[in-house]
Protein backbone atom coordinates (compact mmCIF):
# COMPACT_ATOMS: atom_id res chain seq x y z
CA UNK A 1 0.00 0.00 0.00
CA UNK A 2 1.73 3.61 -0.86
CA UNK A 3 0.96 6.46 1.53
CA UNK A 4 0.34 9.45 1.06
CA UNK A 5 2.85 10.16 3.85
CA UNK A 6 1.49 13.53 4.58
CA UNK A 7 2.22 15.26 0.96
CA UNK A 8 0.70 18.19 0.12
CA UNK A 9 -0.36 18.63 -3.06
CA UNK A 10 1.22 22.45 -4.08
CA UNK A 11 -0.80 25.08 -6.29
CA UNK A 12 0.70 24.58 -9.77
CA UNK A 13 0.24 20.34 -9.12
CA UNK A 14 -3.51 21.01 -8.03
CA UNK A 15 -3.86 22.87 -11.29
CA UNK A 16 -2.31 20.31 -13.73
CA UNK A 17 -4.22 17.31 -11.79
CA UNK A 18 -7.60 19.11 -11.25
CA UNK A 19 -9.06 16.78 -13.51
CA UNK A 20 -7.98 14.03 -11.84
CA UNK A 21 -8.42 15.32 -8.61
CA UNK A 22 -12.56 15.49 -9.78
CA UNK A 23 -12.32 12.08 -11.08
CA UNK A 24 -10.68 10.06 -8.01
CA UNK A 25 -10.40 12.38 -5.04
CA UNK A 26 -7.92 14.52 -3.08
CA UNK A 27 -6.22 11.44 -0.93
CA UNK A 28 -5.93 9.09 -4.05
CA UNK A 29 -3.70 11.94 -5.98
CA UNK A 30 -2.13 12.35 -2.83
CA UNK A 31 -1.47 8.85 -2.92
CA UNK A 32 0.01 8.71 -6.54
CA UNK A 33 2.44 11.75 -5.75
CA UNK A 34 3.85 9.48 -3.20
CA UNK A 35 4.70 6.85 -5.28
CA UNK A 36 7.55 5.36 -6.92
CA UNK A 37 7.13 3.29 -10.24
CA UNK A 38 9.77 1.24 -11.95
CA UNK A 39 8.90 0.23 -15.65
CA UNK A 40 11.01 -2.47 -17.26
CA UNK A 41 12.24 -3.03 -21.06
CA UNK A 42 11.48 0.26 -23.13
CA UNK A 43 9.77 -1.73 -26.18
CA UNK A 44 6.50 0.29 -28.03
CA UNK A 45 4.69 -1.51 -24.52
CA UNK A 46 7.22 0.22 -21.98
CA UNK A 47 6.98 3.27 -23.54
CA UNK A 48 3.00 3.33 -23.63
CA UNK A 49 3.36 2.42 -19.98
CA UNK A 50 5.17 5.22 -18.92
CA UNK A 51 3.70 7.62 -20.75
CA UNK A 52 0.58 6.79 -19.04
CA UNK A 53 1.82 6.51 -15.98
CA UNK A 54 4.03 9.68 -15.75
CA UNK A 55 1.25 11.28 -17.45
CA UNK A 56 -1.26 10.54 -14.04
CA UNK A 57 1.71 12.34 -11.79
CA UNK A 58 3.33 9.97 -9.51
CA UNK A 59 6.37 10.91 -7.78
CA UNK A 60 8.83 9.02 -10.11
CA UNK A 61 9.69 6.84 -12.87
CA UNK A 62 12.71 4.61 -13.19
CA UNK A 63 12.96 3.63 -16.67
CA UNK A 64 15.18 0.14 -16.93
CA UNK A 65 16.09 -0.99 -20.31
CA UNK A 66 19.73 -2.62 -20.86
CA UNK A 67 18.85 -2.93 -24.64
CA UNK A 68 20.16 -0.49 -27.58
CA UNK A 69 17.44 1.07 -29.64
CA UNK A 70 17.08 -0.51 -33.22
CA UNK A 71 15.33 0.88 -36.05
CA UNK A 72 12.37 -2.15 -35.69
CA UNK A 73 11.73 0.00 -32.45
CA UNK A 74 10.60 3.00 -34.21
CA UNK A 75 7.82 1.32 -35.39
CA UNK A 76 5.62 1.25 -32.19
CA UNK A 77 8.48 3.11 -29.29
CA UNK A 78 7.66 7.05 -29.80
CA UNK A 79 9.90 7.94 -27.03
CA UNK A 80 12.82 7.66 -28.67
CA UNK A 81 13.81 9.61 -31.54
CA UNK A 82 15.39 8.46 -34.92
CA UNK A 83 19.12 10.06 -34.42
CA UNK A 84 19.09 7.41 -31.44
CA UNK A 85 19.81 4.20 -32.79
CA UNK A 86 22.01 2.17 -31.06
CA UNK A 87 22.03 4.14 -27.88
CA UNK A 88 20.78 2.59 -25.21
CA UNK A 89 16.79 2.42 -25.11
CA UNK A 90 16.07 4.04 -21.62
CA UNK A 91 18.70 6.97 -21.75
CA UNK A 92 17.22 7.74 -25.37
CA UNK A 93 13.66 8.26 -24.36
CA UNK A 94 14.38 10.19 -21.28
CA UNK A 95 14.17 13.60 -22.88
CA UNK A 96 10.73 13.17 -24.18
CA UNK A 97 9.52 11.07 -21.10
CA UNK A 98 10.47 14.30 -19.15
CA UNK A 99 8.99 16.49 -21.46
CA UNK A 100 5.57 14.93 -21.07
CA UNK A 101 5.45 16.14 -17.16
CA UNK A 102 7.94 18.38 -15.96
CA UNK A 103 6.54 17.56 -12.38
CA UNK A 104 7.66 13.64 -12.33
CA UNK A 105 11.58 12.84 -11.59
CA UNK A 106 12.44 10.26 -14.55
CA UNK A 107 15.58 8.39 -14.58
CA UNK A 108 16.92 6.18 -16.69
CA UNK A 109 19.04 2.34 -15.57
CA UNK A 110 20.77 1.10 -18.01
CA UNK A 111 22.03 -2.35 -16.52
CA UNK A 112 19.85 -5.66 -17.04
CA UNK A 113 17.83 -7.60 -14.53
CA UNK A 114 20.32 -9.53 -13.94
CA UNK A 115 23.04 -7.60 -12.93
CA UNK A 116 21.27 -5.76 -10.44
CA UNK A 117 20.89 -7.30 -6.62
CA UNK A 118 17.41 -7.38 -5.17
CA UNK A 119 17.47 -4.73 -2.76
CA UNK A 120 17.21 -2.47 -5.88
CA UNK A 121 13.54 -3.63 -6.73
CA UNK A 122 12.53 -3.01 -3.28
CA UNK A 123 13.20 0.78 -3.49
CA UNK A 124 9.61 1.65 -5.45
CA UNK A 125 6.23 1.30 -4.81
CA UNK A 126 5.13 -0.91 -8.07
CA UNK A 127 7.09 -2.51 -10.75
CA UNK A 128 6.22 -3.14 -14.13
CA UNK A 129 8.12 -5.40 -16.30
CA UNK A 130 8.07 -6.00 -19.73
CA UNK A 131 10.22 -8.28 -22.42
CA UNK A 132 11.53 -10.64 -19.66
CA UNK A 133 12.12 -14.58 -19.97
CA UNK A 134 9.50 -16.53 -17.36
CA UNK A 135 12.14 -17.15 -14.70
CA UNK A 136 13.29 -13.36 -14.66
CA UNK A 137 9.83 -12.62 -14.63
CA UNK A 138 9.04 -14.82 -11.36
CA UNK A 139 12.25 -13.55 -9.94
CA UNK A 140 11.31 -9.73 -9.83
CA UNK A 141 7.49 -10.89 -8.60
CA UNK A 142 8.53 -13.26 -5.86
CA UNK A 143 10.97 -10.26 -4.80
CA UNK A 144 8.37 -7.47 -4.67
CA UNK A 145 5.39 -10.26 -2.59
CA UNK A 146 8.44 -10.56 -0.06
CA UNK A 147 8.81 -7.16 0.50
CA UNK A 148 5.33 -6.33 -0.29
CA UNK A 149 5.12 -4.54 -3.54
CA UNK A 150 2.89 -4.72 -5.99
CA UNK A 151 3.67 -6.34 -9.45
CA UNK A 152 2.80 -6.32 -13.18
CA UNK A 153 3.80 -7.73 -16.03
CA UNK A 154 2.90 -7.94 -20.11
CA UNK A 155 4.29 -8.18 -23.27
CA UNK A 156 3.20 -7.58 -27.07
CA UNK A 157 3.80 -10.08 -29.66
CA UNK A 158 2.86 -8.41 -33.03
CA UNK A 159 -1.13 -7.65 -32.19
CA UNK A 160 -1.72 -10.46 -29.19
CA UNK A 161 -1.07 -9.38 -25.50
CA UNK A 162 -1.17 -9.79 -22.25
CA UNK A 163 -1.50 -8.40 -18.97
CA UNK A 164 -0.75 -9.59 -14.92
CA UNK A 165 -0.87 -8.26 -11.45
CA UNK A 166 0.22 -9.16 -8.21
CA UNK A 167 -0.85 -7.11 -5.87
CA UNK A 168 -0.71 -9.62 -2.80
CA UNK A 169 -3.66 -8.48 -0.35
CA UNK A 170 -5.40 -5.28 -1.87
CA UNK A 171 -7.88 -3.28 -0.23
CA UNK A 172 -10.09 -0.03 -2.35
CA UNK A 173 -12.65 1.66 -2.29
CA UNK A 174 -15.73 1.04 -4.78
CA UNK A 175 -18.63 3.78 -5.33
CA UNK A 176 -21.70 1.85 -5.93
CA UNK A 177 -25.29 3.17 -6.59
CA UNK A 178 -28.33 1.71 -4.93
CA UNK A 179 -31.94 3.09 -5.36
CA UNK A 180 -33.72 4.27 -2.22
CA UNK A 181 -37.62 4.64 -2.15
CA UNK A 182 -38.66 8.34 -1.50
CA UNK A 183 -41.02 9.01 1.09
CA UNK A 184 -43.90 11.32 -0.22
CA UNK A 185 -46.65 13.20 1.13
CA UNK A 186 -50.48 11.17 2.01
CA UNK A 187 -52.06 12.95 -1.40
CA UNK A 188 -49.32 11.85 -3.58
CA UNK A 189 -50.49 9.06 -6.02
CA UNK A 190 -46.74 8.16 -7.59
CA UNK A 191 -46.33 5.30 -4.85
CA UNK A 192 -43.05 3.51 -6.60
CA UNK A 193 -40.73 6.52 -6.41
CA UNK A 194 -37.08 5.90 -6.21
CA UNK A 195 -34.24 8.29 -5.77
CA UNK A 196 -30.69 7.30 -6.73
CA UNK A 197 -27.47 7.49 -4.45
CA UNK A 198 -24.00 6.79 -4.16
CA UNK A 199 -22.28 5.25 -1.78
CA UNK A 200 -17.96 4.38 -0.93
CA UNK A 201 -17.39 0.95 0.05
CA UNK A 202 -14.55 -0.73 1.18
CA UNK A 203 -13.17 -4.01 -0.54
CA UNK A 204 -10.47 -6.29 -0.21
CA UNK A 205 -8.68 -8.81 -3.44
CA UNK A 206 -6.02 -11.59 -2.79
CA UNK A 207 -3.77 -12.27 -5.54
CA UNK A 208 -1.61 -15.28 -6.45
CA UNK A 209 2.45 -14.80 -7.81
CA UNK A 210 3.18 -15.60 -11.57
CA UNK A 211 4.26 -18.72 -11.15
CA UNK A 212 0.72 -20.18 -9.94
CA UNK A 213 -0.43 -18.40 -12.86
CA UNK A 214 1.49 -19.74 -15.13
CA UNK A 215 1.10 -23.35 -14.13
CA UNK A 216 -2.24 -23.71 -13.74
CA UNK A 217 -3.94 -27.29 -13.09
CA UNK A 218 -5.82 -27.64 -16.44
CA UNK A 219 -7.46 -31.07 -15.10
CA UNK A 220 -9.34 -29.01 -12.72
CA UNK A 221 -13.56 -28.99 -13.96
CA UNK A 222 -13.56 -25.62 -13.37
CA UNK A 223 -10.37 -24.44 -15.69
CA UNK A 224 -11.56 -27.33 -18.63
CA UNK A 225 -15.03 -25.78 -18.62
CA UNK A 226 -13.21 -22.70 -20.19
CA UNK A 227 -12.26 -24.68 -22.92
CA UNK A 228 -15.51 -24.54 -24.12
CA UNK A 229 -15.78 -20.35 -24.42
CA UNK A 230 -13.09 -21.03 -27.15
CA UNK A 231 -10.58 -18.65 -26.48
CA UNK A 232 -6.70 -19.59 -27.18
CA UNK A 233 -5.45 -16.63 -25.28
CA UNK A 234 -3.65 -18.04 -22.19
CA UNK A 235 -2.17 -21.23 -24.66
CA UNK A 236 -0.81 -18.60 -26.57
CA UNK A 237 0.93 -16.69 -23.89
CA UNK A 238 2.73 -19.41 -23.30
CA UNK A 239 4.00 -20.53 -26.29
CA UNK A 240 5.55 -16.84 -26.79
CA UNK A 241 6.87 -17.21 -23.01
CA UNK A 242 8.50 -20.74 -23.79
CA UNK A 243 9.57 -19.36 -27.17
CA UNK A 244 11.24 -16.29 -25.89
CA UNK A 245 13.02 -18.51 -22.80
CA UNK A 246 14.29 -21.21 -25.76
CA UNK A 247 15.86 -18.96 -27.92
CA UNK A 248 16.46 -15.67 -25.63
CA UNK A 249 14.30 -13.38 -28.58
CA UNK A 250 10.87 -12.67 -29.84
CA UNK A 251 9.55 -14.50 -33.60
CA UNK A 252 11.67 -12.02 -35.92
CA UNK A 253 9.96 -11.18 -39.05
CA UNK A 254 13.29 -11.63 -40.48
CA UNK A 255 12.87 -15.34 -40.06
CA UNK A 256 9.03 -15.30 -40.25
CA UNK A 257 8.28 -18.86 -41.82
CA UNK A 258 11.29 -20.69 -39.80
CA UNK A 259 9.73 -19.69 -36.13
CA UNK A 260 6.01 -19.93 -37.60
CA UNK A 261 7.41 -23.47 -37.71
CA UNK A 262 9.08 -23.44 -34.81
CA UNK A 263 5.62 -22.08 -32.69
CA UNK A 264 3.33 -24.61 -34.34
CA UNK A 265 5.63 -26.94 -33.17
CA UNK A 266 5.66 -25.65 -29.53
CA UNK A 267 1.62 -25.29 -29.92
CA UNK A 268 1.65 -29.01 -30.56
CA UNK A 269 3.35 -30.24 -27.64
CA UNK A 270 1.71 -28.06 -25.67
CA UNK A 271 -1.69 -29.39 -26.67
CA UNK A 272 -0.21 -33.00 -25.77
CA UNK A 273 1.00 -31.85 -22.37
CA UNK A 274 -2.12 -30.57 -21.67
CA UNK A 275 -4.88 -32.45 -22.80
CA UNK A 276 -5.99 -29.62 -24.94
CA UNK A 277 -8.42 -30.20 -27.82
CA UNK A 278 -6.85 -30.58 -31.45
CA UNK A 279 -7.41 -27.32 -33.18
CA UNK A 280 -7.99 -25.03 -30.35
CA UNK A 281 -5.38 -23.11 -30.87
CA UNK A 282 -5.65 -21.79 -34.57
CA UNK A 283 -3.08 -21.21 -36.81
CA UNK A 284 -4.26 -17.75 -37.54
CA UNK A 285 -3.71 -16.20 -33.94
CA UNK A 286 -0.32 -17.53 -34.35
CA UNK A 287 1.13 -16.02 -37.45
CA UNK A 288 0.41 -12.51 -35.93
CA UNK A 289 3.07 -12.31 -33.41
CA UNK A 290 5.52 -10.89 -35.33
CA UNK A 291 6.97 -7.44 -33.87
CA UNK A 292 5.04 -4.64 -32.09
CA UNK A 293 2.12 -3.41 -33.39
CA UNK A 294 1.69 0.17 -32.10
CA UNK A 295 -1.94 -0.33 -31.61
CA UNK A 296 -1.76 -3.38 -29.48
CA UNK A 297 0.80 -1.44 -27.27
CA UNK A 298 -1.52 1.12 -27.05
CA UNK A 299 -4.59 -1.14 -25.78
CA UNK A 300 -2.04 -3.21 -23.51
CA UNK A 301 -0.03 0.14 -22.40
CA UNK A 302 -3.82 1.61 -21.35
CA UNK A 303 -4.49 -1.15 -19.62
CA UNK A 304 -1.35 -2.05 -17.65
CA UNK A 305 -1.31 2.69 -17.21
CA UNK A 306 -5.37 1.46 -16.02
CA UNK A 307 -4.21 -0.52 -13.34
CA UNK A 308 -1.22 1.22 -11.90
CA UNK A 309 -3.13 4.25 -11.14
CA UNK A 310 -6.26 2.02 -9.77
CA UNK A 311 -3.68 0.14 -7.30
CA UNK A 312 -1.58 3.09 -6.27
CA UNK A 313 -4.70 5.24 -5.50
CA UNK A 314 -6.75 2.16 -4.01
CA UNK A 315 -9.69 3.40 -6.15
CA UNK A 316 -11.92 0.96 -8.09
CA UNK A 317 -11.74 -2.56 -8.58
CA UNK A 318 -8.59 -3.91 -9.72
CA UNK A 319 -8.35 -6.29 -12.70
CA UNK A 320 -7.53 -10.37 -11.04
CA UNK A 321 -5.49 -11.36 -12.40
CA UNK A 322 -5.11 -11.62 -15.77
CA UNK A 323 -5.99 -9.45 -19.07
CA UNK A 324 -5.50 -10.50 -22.98
CA UNK A 325 -5.93 -9.22 -26.08
CA UNK A 326 -7.12 -11.39 -28.85
CA UNK A 327 -6.62 -9.52 -32.47
CA UNK A 328 -8.42 -12.56 -34.33
CA UNK A 329 -11.75 -11.45 -32.00
CA UNK A 330 -10.35 -8.10 -32.07
CA UNK A 331 -11.53 -8.11 -28.30
CA UNK A 332 -9.83 -7.96 -24.48
CA UNK A 333 -10.83 -9.48 -21.40
CA UNK A 334 -9.81 -10.51 -17.99
CA UNK A 335 -9.91 -13.89 -16.14
CA UNK A 336 -8.17 -15.08 -13.04
CA UNK A 337 -5.56 -18.22 -13.07
CA UNK A 338 -4.04 -20.31 -10.34
CA UNK A 339 -6.55 -20.25 -7.22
Amino acid sequence: MVENNEVELSAAEAEQYDRQIRLWGLESQKRLRASKVLIIGMSGLGAEIAKNIILSGVKSVCLLDDEKLKEIDLYSQFLAPPDKIGENRAESSLQRARALNPMVDVTAETKSVEALPDVFFTTFDIVCATGLKQEQLERVNNICRDSNKKFLCGDVWGMFGYMFADLIDHEYSEEIVQHKPVKRGPDDSEKSARETVSITVKRRAIYVPLQNALSADWTKPELRSRLRRGDPSYFVMKILLRFRDEFNRNPDPAKRKADTEVIFQMRDELVKELSIPVGFISDELLTDVFGIVSGASAVLGGVIGQEVVKAVSQREPPHNNMFFFNPVKCVGFVELYGQ
